[in-house]
């Protein structure tokens, strides 16, 4: 009964045994394409492995390069930082390094010098492109200009300057005030304050950009919210008037307000918020009664609310 099933006629078999060769034929292609170079299923992922490390290869190579210009970074590595006394214009791109100065601010002091410039001055030394003003306060007190400098035609020529041992070298600068002498702090300009021993361009031009900020000084103490200013200083001052810009208290819109020294985003829209729901404010009376407002604020704002 069960060759019946098994039973196949001679077109049958050959059916058969040619679909049987079909499957002989078609597992030696897939092992012979297995074999072969590249072939294989990850080489997929192998060539885009490959592409990636690359990529990464080239960004890092992008990174090491100084923002700005074709300087590696891996070139110069990092220097430790070192105050000492130098000459702007005669230290090399190493001692500039060594005073924590960048590589653009060092490179920019070289070409300088190359292009027949000198630092006669320290107000010279904070116009050099690239630094910023607390980094000249920091230098300051190390800048020593061995000896006058003069430009006859287009060469630059050091004039000696004879010393005695005991001499010390000292920045050539503006004449400074003697001991005893005041200036009024807010009408002052920068020229003035860089005459006060202590006070260079970079000071001077802090003293008088928080000045605008607030308006007008109403203590010579504020003096000491600006960084870098010893109190030491403050006898060389004086106050002949008060603020001379008030803040409009009524008037004065939320970036007016909020960009004060003593203001801020909560305060500036309390008061407004109150112009909006009730009107005219009327006095320092009805600014204590706000919440955003402590009295150590209500002390410092006092000199410069207006409320016409």
């Amino acid at each position: 009964m069960w060759k019946d099933y098994f039973y196949y006629s001679r077109s049958e078999r050959r059916a058969i045994v040619v679909l049987l060769l079909l499957v002989v034929m078609g597992f030696g292609g897939l092992f012979l394409w297995r074999g072969m170079p590249g072939a294989r299923p990850d080489a997929g992922r192998e060539e885009s492995a490959r592409i990636d490390s690359f990529l990464a290869g080239v960004k890092a190579k992008e990174r090491r390069f100084v923002r700005g210009g074709n300087v590696r970074k891996e070139m110069y590595g990092s220097v430790p930082v070192r105050l000492d006394f130098f000459d702007p214009n005669t230290a090399d791109s190493a001692r500039l390094r060594s005073l924590g100065l960048s590589v653009f601010v060092a490179r920019n002091i070289l070409r300088y010098r190359e292009k027949g410039g000198v630092f006669r001055d320290l107000d010279a030394l904070s116009r050099v492109y690239g630094m910023t003003d607390s980094q000249f306060v920091a230098l300051r007190p190390y800048v020593r200009i061995a000896s006058a400098f003069s430009v006859r035609g287009d060469v630059p020529v050091r004039e000696t300057v004879v010393m005695s041992e005991k001499e010390h070298l000292v920045p050539v600068g503006p004449a400074k005030l003697p001991e005893g002498s005041t200036v009024p702090l807010n009408q002052a300009d920068t020229s003035l304050l860089k005459r006060i021993p202590g006070i260079g361009s970079g000071l001077a031009r802090m003293i008088v950009a928080y000045r605008h900020r607030l308006g007008g000084f109403s203590r010579i103490e504020q003096l000491q919210e600006i960084p870098y200013l010893d109190m030491g200083l403050n006898r060389w001052f004086e106050l002949k008037d008060g603020p001379y810009r008030k803040l409009r208290v009524n008037r004065d819109g939320l970036d007016r307000l909020r960009n004060h020294p003593y203001m801020d985003f909560y305060k500036a829209k309390a008061i407004i918020e109150y112009r909006r729901k009730r009107g005219r404010i009327k006095g320092m009376a009805r600014i204590a009664m706000f919440e955003e407002f402590s009295e150590a604020d209500m002390q410092r704002l006092a000199p410069y609310f207006s409320f016409d």
